[in-house]
């Protein structure tokens, strides 16, 4: 789970005011850097999502509106959505600006959706000691995945693509998932003059090298120490861009760099699916305990706004739609043990319902797109807690005597205010009432309240006179 720091929720706070203008200063450096012919270098962290998909095409546009000859695209991903990836990479194949991915520094990866957004880049390079390859999609990967034929060991430099479909045909929806991202990066491997052999084997059997490997068998582009280093190794080299021929001059270009601004970073958060998982339940409960308190103003104001983000992140993410079913489902039994006497059925089938939702509300395998069942179990057992804590308010107060109401003044002592025989008027809790009495009461006498009809008290005399 991603740790959440102080400067996430002031970004997510963001949500919460009113945005007329904020200085676009990457903006200004961007429009600079283009004037001089320069180089823009982005940035791809972490799991690719919406975020990441919004975040390039943005700077990419900007990029291409000035005069900027090259995009470098920064690479360190264990992988991502299939959606937000395709949008990268139709963003790159149809930019009239050359586009460089590089795998950098050290130690990073492009592993998964980074795999199909290097090959898509018209310059594939990576650092020493990167990684690239396991392209398989994810929904289908497990130990022990039906369908899915285990291949032998192969050497790094085998070149040679298996023919036969390492799917069997008795799981033909994986088949169909393989076979179409084969397809894709193949086609994107044609593109780009790569080894489209090896990207198959990096979707069929999640095939993975290093970078010394990658270049030797024609994976990548370029192995460059550092973006200097790769500048200098770009500096005269001929890209076609869109059917035409591109000389790049690097070699001591100016590079900007233009960081994710404050709307990427918001969406990142958002898009967070453990904090779109809070959002949606702060949301939920805010508005309940709003139409149960009206007036209250505050929980209904906040809860509005959190489940309108949470929705808003939550169409962006793979949901599975009856997972948000049963969590809401479970919420609404949980409330409902409170009005409803069912002894905790509705409330622990509350709990059940929503644990189950909980777990199956993300609709994929992605790195970086699961809710943390930590965090589940915390709601949940907050849950069961406030269960517990509610039945055992409504238990106690069923044993408590009656404190208002008819029953509560059968039993009660008051004091005769004059002699009557018939009908007279009594003080009890020092109010007035009329009375009726079978037997002679004297004034002052002590009577004690037998019944009521209508607004009439049945009294008798006290014979201990208590």
């Amino acid at each position: 789970m991603q740790i959440l720091t102080f400067r996430h929720w002031a970004i997510l706070l963001l949500a919460l005011i009113p945005v007329t203008q904020l200085p676009a200063q990457n903006q200004v450096d961007a429009v600079t850097t283009a004037k001089t012919g320069g180089i823009i270098q982005l940035q791809l962290d972490g799991a690719i999502g919406p975020a990441s998909s919004d975040y390039i095409e943005r700077s990419m546009d900007k990029a291409a509106a000035g005069n900027v000859q090259l995009i470098l695209i920064r690479i360190d991903t264990p992988g991502g959505l299939d959606s937000s990836m395709r949008q990268i990479i139709k963003k790159i194949i149809a930019s009239p600006v050359p586009v460089a991915g590089y795998v950098a520094p050290s130690g990073a990866r492009a592993a998964s959706a980074g795999t199909y957004i290097l090959y898509a880049c018209h310059i594939a390079a990576m650092a020493p000691a990167t990684n690239l390859g396991a392209a398989t999609p994810v929904q289908i990967i497990g130990p022990d995945a039906p369908g899915v034929e285990k291949s032998k060991p192969t050497d790094a430099d085998n070149t040679s693509a298996r023919k036969e479909p390492s799917l069997a045909p008795e799981n033909p929806m994986a088949h169909k998932i393989v076979n179409d991202a084969v397809a894709y990066i193949r086609g994107l491997a044609a593109m780009r003059g790569r080894n489209a052999d090896w990207a198959e084997r990096a979707v069929r059997d999640a095939a993975s090298l290093p970078a010394e490997a990658a270049l030797k068998l024609g994976v990548i582009d370029l192995l460059a120490r550092d973006r200097t280093d790769l500048l200098n190794k770009l500096d005269g080299r001929k890209v076609n861009v869109l059917g035409q021929e591109i000389t790049l001059h690097t070699s001591g270009a100016l590079v900007q760099e233009i960081a994710p601004d404050w709307r990427s970073e918001l969406l990142a958060v958002i898009t967070n699916p453990n904090i779109a998982y809070i959002l949606l339940l702060i949301g939920i409960y805010g508005l309940i305990f709003e139409f149960t308190n009206p007036g209250a103003i505050v929980p209904g104001v906040v809860g509005g706004i959190c489940l309108l983000l949470a929705l808003f992140a939550l169409q962006l993410l793979p949901i599975n739609y009856a997972g948000m079913a049963l969590i809401i489902l479970g919420i609404g039994l949980m409330i409902a043990e409170a009005f409803v006497p069912s002894i905790g059925i509705l409330g622990f089938g509350g709990v059940i319902a929503f644990v189950i939702g909980s777990v199956i509300l993300m609709d994929t395998a992605a790195p970086g797109f699961g809710i943390n069942l930590g965090l589940v179990g915390g709601f949940a057992l907050s849950s069961v807690a406030f269960l517990i804590l509610m039945l055992g308010m409504l238990v106690k107060s069923r044993l408590r005597p009656v404190v208002s109401g008819r029953e509560e003044m059968i039993g009660k002592t008051g004091e005769a205010l004059e002699d009557f025989t018939s009908t007279g008027m009594v003080r009890i809790h020092s109010e007035n009432w009329r009375a009726t009495s079978d037997q002679p009461v004297h004034k002052h006498d002590k009577v004690t309240v037998k019944g009521l009809d209508g607004l009439t008290l049945l009294v008798t005399p006290n014979k201990t006179g208590e």
